[in-house]
């Protein structure tokens, strides 16, 4: 390797089986490579500069933005994920830079309000296609963003892209029948339309990297809606006892700590869920790397099963976490009540700029037909789900005399 190469890509150690952005399979639209960046830390600038990554600074996590400084929200999820998935591709041998940059995209396409203003979309989008934050996320960075003179959206690589729509596993099988959650609906018309000029391969799975940064995400969500939960009061630690695995943390901390506050408990309990999940992740991994001896990312994506994932134990776990938060978190009253005004600001939002497209940005409006129902609610759809929690709110204020208060 000449001394440039060293320098671009650093004497870090790279498994066969990581992406090489020196082997990257390029954009849809050429561009003259960098003499100071992989094009993998080109994606990641690039995202990080994007209009939609600064808004999920105002968008929801679980709490509304108002609900108080300390509370999540997308873009400090967004962070935490980025560094969990850091550590993990540092540690098996993937390119940390698109573990990032997938990491730091995975949540472009969320709407104001969480999955709650996902929901709401999706109902307005009935018999249209529906609303799916991961085929937002693509037709953000694809075309909807437009920074750039000579195309629309971000012209990423061909690996973050890939990651980014197949982070979760296969879409379909090799005959294109849907898997999984889009077994149902089908596969999203926005993958398939990107799919079709840029093959990005959806019946297998995605990267070691785009797997890293997926199970990062559950990682990160576990860890700070636990956080979340106690210090909204919403439950304690003596409730979280109820789940084997954290009892077990718990219980750890206090041998340790005896007398410890329980904020300061409740911190180590976060330090150490997150400790436990990563180390286990990296031993779990290791050994099914073993097990295949890949020489190449492609035999990571021509596998049969992921090869990132938990063991049976961390995996139970995970869905006891997922259970206990579902009931005391996500269907607390406070919660819900919150949830049941967001919905109501989406959809009004939603069939009022139906009815009265001039109330779209002049931008928004441009090459609109009246008579193309489709294009115009998906339209009015990327528009709302662009907004921030305070704009919509702002929004619904100045169109309606009576706004839910969400808090």
């Amino acid at each position: 390797m000449n001394l440039f190469k060293k320098r671009l890509y650093g004497e870090r150690w790279r498994a066969p089986w990581s992406c090489d952005p020196a082997l990257s399979r390029g954009r849809l639209y050429p561009e003259v490579l960098s003499p100071t960046r992989s094009d993998f830390q080109r994606d990641r600038d690039r995202i990080i500069h994007s209009t939609a990554f600064r808004r999920l600074k105002h968008k929801t996590q679980v709490f509304v933005y108002h609900e108080g400084d300390h509370y999540r929200t997308r873009l400090t999820h967004t962070i935490e994920v980025a560094q969990i998935a850091r550590s993990l591709a540092r540690a098996l041998g993937l390119d940390e830079d698109l573990a990032e940059a997938l990491a730091l995209s995975h949540d472009l396409g969320h709407t104001p309000f969480g999955h709650t203003g996902e929901d709401a979309l999706h109902a307005c989008m009935e018999g249209y296609g529906g609303f799916d934050h991961n085929a937002q996320a693509l037709r953000i960075v694809t075309r909807l963003e437009r920074r750039y003179a000579g195309f629309d959206g971000l012209n990423l690589t061909w690996e973050t892209l890939e990651g980014l729509v197949k982070h979760n596993g296969p879409l379909c099988d090799a005959s294109g029948h849907p898997y999984a959650r889009y077994a149902i609906s089908g596969v999203p018309g926005a993958i398939l339309e990107y799919d079709a000029i840029h093959d990005l391969e959806l019946s297998t799975f995605a990267s070691g990297e785009a797997q890293v940064a997926a199970i990062a995400d559950d990682i990160a969500y576990d860890a700070a809606d636990l956080d979340d939960g106690l210090r909204a009061g919403l439950f304690t630690l003596a409730d979280l006892h109820a789940i084997p695995f954290i009892g077990g943390l718990i219980d750890e901390v206090y041998a340790a700590y005896p007398g410890v506050e329980p904020f300061r408990a409740a911190h180590e309990l976060v330090r150490r869920l997150i400790t436990r999940f990563v180390e286990d992740v990296i031993r779990v991994s290791e050994q099914r790397i073993s097990a295949l001896q890949p020489e190449s990312a492609s035999d990571i994506r021509g596998a049969h099963e992921a090869i990132v994932a938990f063991s049976p134990v961390v995996m139970q776990a995970d869905k006891d976490i997922k259970a206990f938060l579902f009931s005391y978190m996500y269907r607390h009253p406070r919660v819900m009540h919150v949830r049941a005004g967001a919905d109501r600001v989406v959809r009004d939002l939603f069939e009022r700029i139906l009815s009265q497209p001039r109330l779209l940005p002049v931008e928004w409006q441009i090459d609109l037909d009246g008579s193309d129902e489709a294009r115009l609610r998906r339209r009015v759809a990327d528009y709302i789900a662009g907004m921030t929690d305070s704009y919509a709110i702002d929004a619904h204020k100045r169109l309606f005399d009576d706004t839910p208060e969400l808090r």
